[in-house]
């Protein structure tokens, strides 16, 4: 089959490797429909992430059909359509048990294109079928779905959800790139009473009014005496959603949040971030960290399927598989392609 495999920072290639096969009782092989490419793809392309060994197949989204099962898998069956999560769970140890399979202890957590060969390619062998793999639901079209693989679960558990956005409240996202859509999407599930989106790109912050911010404030424009007047009385926001991952965007959440309020930090950070306890330790703010567990993937996808949960529009660019080299241009290149999600469809 053909694959996207990682051979060290700035090293790709589209080419031969061998099919996956059934190797535990657990397992499913799975023919990948569509799939997507993720900020973390480029971040392992770079050479930031370390744990990623020269040869492997990238990827981590991925929507298909169920080819083959172990012995041991009794939920999806060959022909079923499935969503492939970012996060594999075991089911058994104490985090899964938890529902927190991000921290999965048996063999899961986050695998796919990391630990193990994921699924930019054309067949993908999944562990755990059983609690990793969700069947699709009439009328769920591809495309949709792909975007439940990881931004969705991801916004709405470590922004939104840990954040704890409620009705009422101001949110601020800084960072309106696909995971700080995202969470304006799923933000507005709680009737937040204003959400302000700030990014260093117009085109972004475009997209943001069309996924429902009230405002929009470029990087140069924000300050904390300017975000304050947009809170009903003038102290800050309730929640401030991280959605970028540098020393700034974080800095800059600890200063917009009132006293009381809730910063959740969703971006990927490879550098250290001060932490101003000199100004924060008076005055209640909660901060919070968090990988993905996708425990929500089930009621996200109840979501889509009622037309609860808009999605349209998260996806600019559209390629064949067999375009993988080119979809990761465009995608690297968001700046000038004004690339959000880039989707592969098999063809």
């Amino acid at each position: 089959m053909k694959a996207l495999t990682y051979h060290g920072p700035g090293r790709r290639t589209w080419g031969d490797v061998p099919n996956p096969v059934v190797r535990d009782p657990e397992d499913a092989v799975v023919r990948v429909d569509a799939v997507t490419i993720c900020g973390t793809d480029l971040h392992i392309l770079k050479g930031d992430v370390p744990e990623v060994t020269q040869g492997r197949i990238l990827g981590h989204e991925a929507v298909g059909t169920v080819t083959e099962t172990g012995p041991g898998v009794r939920t999806v069956t060959a022909g079923d359509r499935v969503l492939v999560s970012c996060i594999s769970a075991c089911g058994r140890c104490a985090y899964c048990r938890g529902a927190s399979y991000g921290q999965c202890t048996g063999g899961g957590g986050w695998i796919l294109g990391h630990l193990i060969d994921g699924c930019q390619a054309e067949y993908v062998r999944t562990p755990f079928a059983d609690t990793s793999l969700y069947r699709l639901p009439e009328g769920v079209g591809d495309e949709d779905a792909l975007l439940l693989a990881d931004i969705l679960p991801t916004s709405y558990e470590v922004g939104v959800r840990n954040g704890r956005v409620g009705p009422g409240d101001t949110v601020v996202i800084v960072g309106a790139g696909p995971i700080g859509l995202a969470a304006i999407l799923t933000a507005r599930l709680y009737s937040p009473s204003r959400v302000l989106a700030v990014d260093l790109a117009r085109s972004r912050l475009d997209a943001a009014k069309r996924f429902g911010a009230d405002a929009v404030l470029t990087a140069a424009e924000v300050t904390p005496e300017s975000a304050r007047p947009l809170s009903a009385d003038g102290l800050g926001v309730d929640v401030a959603i991280e959605a970028v991952g540098v020393p700034e965007t974080f800095e800059l959440c600890t200063r917009l949040v009132r006293p009381g309020g809730r910063v959740a930090n969703v971006g990927v950070h490879g550098r250290s971030a001060v932490l101003h306890l000199e100004d924060l330790w008076a005055r209640n703010v909660t901060i919070t960290t968090g990988l993905v567990d996708t425990n929500s993937t089930p009621l996200l996808l109840d979501l889509l399927a009622a037309g609860r949960l808009d999605v349209a529009g998260l996806v600019t660019h559209r390629f064949g598989l067999d375009e993988m080299q080119d979809a990761y241009d465009v995608f690297a290149d968001a700046a000038e392609t004004g690339a959000l999600k880039v989707a592969l469809f098999r063809t």
